[in-house]
């Protein structure tokens, strides 16, 4: 049996085994106090940036990915309607810029605000149906001997036309406004209720190139009459002239929500 005393603990800071000094002591303290990187803490520190890095990538990429997928001529088109657009809101400003401007220096002069509302008054009647209307656009000539052409067929080319910025539609000798719908009944093709004939000729004021290339574009509707054993012919033409008007019935449910600055009746 062996009689060694086992060794017993020497402080590093005092070898000699002689009391600690309070210097030795805050020194232990802090040793013992002090963060010990363990190998766990190390591996989730490198998973926690190859994770950072992966969502910033992948941000990268969504917001890279919108235009950079496209097609050349996916990307032309995109161009030329958000150009289109511009073009037409910056013309919008104008005119309302305008008509401040007129109102302003007119102001104890009510000649200015008459004209103006006049002018609104003659846009209004134009977009509800209820006055003629003239100008730039197309003449659409669907001829449809099978009689396949669907009324799902027509609201889609409304579509197309209104999305290409036409102002004023009308259908055979029906106008089209906001409030129009599209049946068909025994192969009968009807617009707010009135038979259309085929030929069916379609009338559209706007930027006549636009909504002649609306009508045009691959996938579009004219190949999807071609599909049904229909044909479309598109024409261009500086005048168009709209005569059919539509009578506005009194809404049943619909109310005019009153002006928050007029006074109330008590």
């Amino acid at each position: 049996m062996s009689t060694e005393e086992p060794h017993a603990y020497r402080d590093p800071d005092t070898p000699d085994g002689s009391e600690p000094s309070p210097e030795s002591s805050w020194r232990r303290l802090r040793r013992v106090g002090a963060p010990r990187l363990t190998r766990a803490q190390l591996l989730g520190a490198v998973l926690a940036l190859l994770l950072g890095f992966a969502i910033a990538t992948q941000v990268q990429q969504t917001q890279d990915s919108g235009l950079e997928n496209m097609r050349q001529d996916d990307l032309v088109r995109v161009l030329d309607d958000v150009s289109q657009r511009s073009a037409r809101l910056d013309q919008q400003a104008r005119a309302l810029q305008s008509q401040r401007d007129a109102l302003a220096n007119g102001a104890g002069n009510s000649q200015a605000a008459i004209d103006q509302a006049q002018k609104r008054l003659d846009a209004l009647r134009i977009l509800s149906g209820t006055a003629p209307a003239q100008g730039p656009g197309i003449r659409m000539t669907i001829s449809d001997p099978s009689q396949k052409v669907t009324s799902a067929m027509l609201l889609d080319t409304l579509q197309e036309l209104r999305d290409a910025g036409a102002e004023v539609v009308q259908y055979g000798s029906v106008r089209v406004v906001a409030s129009s719908w599209f049946a068909s009944s025994g192969g009968q093709l009807q617009v707010d209720g009135q038979p259309l004939t085929r030929p069916v000729t379609i009338l559209a004021i706007g930027d006549k190139a636009t909504l002649a290339s609306a009508m045009n574009i691959p996938g579009g509707i004219i190949e999807t009459l071609r599909q049904q054993s229909a044909s479309a012919v598109v024409e261009q033409l500086d005048t168009v002239r709209i005569d059919a008007l539509h009578s506005p019935q009194t809404p049943r449910y619909a109310q005019a929500v009153p002006d928050a600055a007029a006074p109330s009746a008590k």
